[in-house]
């Protein structure tokens, strides 16, 4: 393995890069804000880092104290990472980045989940939520996620919620088109590339509650 490289500076900033500074350290740490997760679900988040790199980092991490490396019980008994408490700590840095960097940001035609996900938790804001009360369930590429939009607070984790107002099925690359580009649901309902079953003023109300900062002039 690589030595590690130091900034060798007192500054806690410099510190903190050398910590998670290095390629795709952050990015695992994003992979893994949202809950636990195997190597080879890392990899699917992470599929332009190659398994010795990704290798290398979740050691670094763990030898740092940002996550940890544990074993799931039968019948699983798979090993999976996660983020330590001091670890979950990254996830208002991983915000604050993201909104920084939104000013620049080209469009893509592609985004992962977790990064859509961690996405609308930093691009929430409160005051264009401040008369939604609703819940969603928003499956992502199979995947699903609870939404609770109520009174200017945004709650959304894993897992499958029972009596949602609305559910809607697509691509995080879609729902990031819907919410952040204006693409209108209605023609992504057109070509077959969003579904929504029950009330759509839930969807409506979630669309609604996000902003981009404005863009750095040209």
């Amino acid at each position: 393995m690589a030595a590690r490289r130091d900034y060798f500076d007192g500054c806690g900033a410099a510190h903190a890069l050398d910590l998670v500074g290095e390629r795709w350290a952050l990015l695992v740490v994003r992979e893994l804000v949202l809950g636990p997760k195997r190597f080879t679900d890392l990899r699917a988040g992470l599929p332009h880092a190659s398994p010795n790199v990704l290798s290398q980092r979740l050691r670094e991490l763990e030898d740092a104290g940002v996550l940890r490396r544990r074993r799931l019980p039968p019948p699983a008994a798979s090993a999976v990472y996660e983020l330590t408490e001091w670890g979950q700590e990254l996830e208002p840095v991983l915000q604050a980045l993201g909104r920084w960097a939104a000013r620049s940001l080209p469009e893509s035609d592609s985004i992962k989940v977790d990064s859509f996900v961690l996405s609308l938790r930093t691009m929430f804001h409160p005051e264009l939520a401040a008369d939604a009360d609703t819940t969603l369930q928003l499956v992502l590429d199979e995947q699903p996620f609870r939404v609770r939009l109520a009174h200017g607070e945004l709650d959304i984790e894993r897992g499958e919620v029972a009596g949602a107002a609305a559910t809607v099925r697509c691509s995080p690359t879609i729902l990031a088109g819907v919410v952040y580009r204006g693409l209108p649901v209605a023609d992504a309902q057109a070509d077959g590339l969003l579904e929504v079953t029950g009330d759509p003023a839930a969807l409506d109300a979630l669309i609604g509650a996000f902003r981009l900062p404005e863009p750095l002039p040209a």
